[in-house]
């Protein structure tokens, strides 16, 4: 269908709907048991001419709660469900694996830069996608044919109350969204409290190992080792990933790798990489499921299976 088509039949669907620019993966069992329990209500989003701000500085405003979402990010969409609204997705993209559910959503296919064509084809209300200056040309387009946007940034365990809150106001689910965040923050400062503030295991997380790329203190997986007691040997690094030198990595001499496959990593049988103990050694930690894809509810399951590998390791 053409955009100028696509463009009427949305307008006139969602009359007085407008976006206004001001500028530029199981729910843990402990945690859903208090979110029910819960009634209170956390910090409050930024509101600005009768919206919400998103992670892009944009103020999103509807005309009334979103009841046709589109969601272009696992994260987003796992927050959908957690906070009651998951029936009002109607498409998803093909990353997408949490909860079950998701799989009988249609797929409007890869997250980044996605097709207009497809996403207005299920007729949404709303658009929730990654906040990330790349889908910049799909916001545009979006826009253009009348389809609303929010973008949230999901990178660390903090932005997942926030995220939560923005979701609820857009849904009309504030409660439930704001119970949700409130348990959440409670929880995350509970094990921020409890967590050693030094010693533990010092751990390397690789995103890639042709070149040697790490996880740096920036990723909410170095939050997830912190939280489990151990230590991410590139915590220095503010990025979430940072490419760095096979003797770098020798030097800082860690104490085993975390490794998200269920088999002894490729790199272990390089040459190149028995110059570090733990890898001559094959001191690998192995975890694995969606919730150490990005951050979400069911963090504290993650932090705990966690916990779990890096002590069966180094018995």
């Amino acid at each position: 269908m053409e955009l100028a088509v696509l463009a009427l039949t949305n307008l006139f669907a969602r009359k007085g709907v407008s976006v206004l620019f001001l500028g530029r993966r199981r729910v843990g069992t402990a945690l859903v048991i208090a979110i029910e329990l819960t009634a209170c209500r956390g910090q409050s989003v930024p509101q600005g001419a009768g919206g919400v701000i998103d992670d892009l500085g944009r103020t999103v405003v509807l005309s009334g709660p979103a009841e046709r979402i589109v969601s272009l990010s696992p994260a987003i969409t796992e927050l959908l469900f957690a906070i009651g609204a998951g029936d009002r997705v109607v498409a998803r993209t093909e990353w997408d694996k949490y909860p079950p559910q998701v799989a009988d959503i249609p797929s409007v296919g890869d997250a980044l830069g996605p097709s207009v064509e497809r996403i207005a084809a299920h007729r949404p209300d709303l658009v929730a996608m990654y906040a990330a200056s790349s889908n910049a040309q799909a916001i545009d387009r979006l826009e253009a044919v009348g389809i609303p946007s929010v973008n949230i940034r999901l990178d660390s365990l903090a932005s997942v109350a926030r995220a939560a809150r923005v979701l609820g106001r857009l849904t009309g689910l504030t409660a439930s969204a704001d119970s949700l965040a409130a348990v959440f923050q409670a929880t995350l400062d509970s094990a921020r409290r409890a967590a050693p503030r030094e010693g533990g295991l010092r751990v390397v997380i690789l995103a890639s190992d042709n070149p040697p790329i790490v996880i740096g203190g920036g990723s909410f997986l170095s939050e997830f080792l912190q939280l489990a007691g151990a230590q991410n040997v590139f915590a220095d690094i503010a990025a979430p990933s940072a490419p760095v030198a096979l003797e770098t990595i020798a030097v800082r001499d860690p104490d085993l790798f975390l490794n998200f496959t269920f088999q002894e990593p490729a790199f272990a049988a390089r040459p190149e990489w028995q110059t570090i103990a733990a890898v001559r050694e094959r001191r690998f930690a192995v975890v694995g499921g969606s919730f150490f894809e990005y951050p979400s509810p069911r963090a504290f399951d993650a932090i705990r299976e966690l916990r779990d590998a890096l002590a069966g390791v180094m018995r």
